[in-house]
């Protein structure tokens, strides 16, 4: 996530029935390809893109200026510039910071530049902090898994599966150290065959999204909707 990018969640996740999960898929993503993670504000409470009905409560230049030019042309059905809108203009990770549900999310007591997106009272800081299994703390423990694990850092990245179209896998390497990183980038259930070349010792699940066990075998692993685990191998 970047100020002029969609929110991640809304658009590689499911926003609304799995947004926990594939908030969490992404974050793992994230924090376990080569290279130092960006956390952009919001993105730890799993923040989403916002649907305002007018263009008046939009604020970005590009957007505004798109809109009057359709608007004089006749060049395009307004509907579809704004479905546009919701889904990948810059304003969705714009939005204040959600800390509680307070009015505007609990950001300011004055009026803020730009509207807050309406699901404040649901996705905030203040909630996140109360839920044990919270997207916050899935990325406090991804962090903390980076201080204790160098191959994070430091691995050597290898893709597996590369043209399977639902699961991106690959693996880190690093010394005496590997790790399996398997995420389910879909809304359906995936199987997971592991290559034949990799090889473990004694795996063991370092974080996953869902509640579950390291299996005793590893070859095959059903994946649930947007399941993201992370197995040190040896």
């Amino acid at each position: 996530n970047n100020h002029d990018q969609p929110r991640q969640v809304s658009r590689f996740g499911n926003d609304k029935k799995y947004r926990v999960e594939s908030a969490k898929l992404l974050a793992t993503y994230l924090h376990t390809l080569q290279g130092t993670p960006y956390v952009y504000q919001g993105e730890e409470i799993g923040m989403t893109n916002v649907a305002f009905d007018r263009i008046e409560d939009y604020k970005d230049v590009e957007i505004l200026n798109k809109y009057h030019e359709i608007i004089n042309t006749k060049s395009m059905d307004v509907n579809v510039f704004m479905q546009g809108v919701h889904s990948h203009g810059r304003d969705n990770s714009r939005t204040p910071m959600q800390w509680d549900d307070r009015c505007y999310g609990g950001f300011t007591t004055g009026t803020p530049w730009i509207k807050s997106n309406p699901n404040y009272k649901e996705i905030n800081v203040a909630q996140a902090l109360k839920d044990p299994d919270s997207v916050f703390y899935y990325y406090q423990k991804l962090m903390q898994l980076r201080k204790e694990h160098l191959v994070m850092v430091y691995g050597v990245y290898d893709l597996l599966l590369e043209e399977h179209p639902q699961i991106y896998a690959y693996t880190r390497t690093y010394e005496e150290d590997q790790l399996l990183i398997i995420l389910n980038f879909s809304e359906e259930e995936a199987l997971f065959i592991l290559p034949e070349e990799i090889v473990y010792e004694a795996p063991r699940l370092l974080i996953g999204n869902y509640q579950t066990t390291c299996p005793e075998e590893m070859t095959k692993i059903n994946l649930k909707p947007y399941e993201a685990r992370v197995y040190k191998l040896k």
